[in-house]
């Protein structure tokens, strides 16, 4: 869809690479809908875009928010562009993890993103072509200790993203998945940061994944991770899923320094 003029749902856009990618995309948009649970980062990053939107607050496990979003799409014109952005984390061991972070999680991070673009299929079917982006992570790749959970959600999106592409390959839909490394965002706590800066882990800012993302989207390709080293990897789990059981192990005893519970 290169050259192409959006009317876009982003959700998650209250800060982080959900702002950063409105912010990026305002360009080229006709409308947006930015879904959020707070009102005021929302105003806030709306005030600086120099196109029509259209702010949605809420829980998007609640029908009336799907509604709302749905509604909001309607009202813009109708939408060419989903953006499952939204997401939260929780460095923890899995062992002592709370049971109601583990759910949260997989709600937010899995199935709230589900329902919504269950929601929105109708509206997107009305575009004469149409994307659904849903963001990952390179976690939902390559399974890494402390993120036991929030690997789970985020692979869980990768299989949905397949899934869902192969069953609307006859329709004006394209489904496709995006996963960034790791991101200087307020998603990561103190101690992942600490974490990184032990390990030397290579972080981008979310200006620079909007960036690839507005890259990504004028493309074709059906997924895209980023960094070379973390795609590397990724394909070595892929093929030969006990190789990198060394290298992590080595990071155990760092890792376990800064890992909750």
């Amino acid at each position: 869809m290169s050259g192409a003029r959006y009317r876009a749902v982003i959700t998650g856009a209250g800060g982080g690479i959900g702002a950063a990618i409105a912010r990026a995309m305002a360009p080229t948009a006709d409308a947006m809908v930015l879904v959020g649970r707070r009102r005021e980062p929302l105003d806030a990053l709306a005030a600086g875009l120099a196109v029509p939107v259209r702010i949605v607050c809420g829980d998007l496990g609640e029908e009336s928010t799907l509604a709302a979003v749905e509604a909001a799409g309607r009202a813009a014109g109708g939408i060419n562009l989903l953006v499952n952005n939204a997401g939260i984390s929780d460095f923890h061991a899995f062992e002592t993890q709370s049971p109601a972070r583990i759910r949260a999680m997989l709600e937010t991070n899995l199935l709230a993103p589900m329902l919504l673009t269950r929601q929105l299929l109708p509206l997107l079917k009305e575009a004469s072509a149409a994307q659904i982006v849903n963001v990952g992570s390179v976690f939902g790749q390559l399974g890494y200790p402390g993120f036991a959970a929030y690997g789970a959600s985020k692979a869980g999106m990768l299989t949905f993203s397949q899934a869902l592409r192969r069953e609307l390959l006859d329709t004006t839909i394209t489904v496709r998945h995006f996963a960034p490394r790791a991101t200087r965002t307020a998603i990561n706590s103190g101690a992942v940061d600490a974490m990184n800066r032990e390990l030397g882990t290579a972080e981008d800012t979310p200006e620079a994944v909007a960036a690839a993302f507005m890259a990504f989207l004028g493309g074709s390709a059906f997924q895209r991770t980023l960094g070379r080293k973390e795609s590397f990897f990724v394909l070595v789990n892929k093929l030969l899923p006990g190789l990198p059981d060394g290298g992590i192990r080595k990071q155990l005893a760092v890792i376990r320094k800064h890992l909750p519970g």
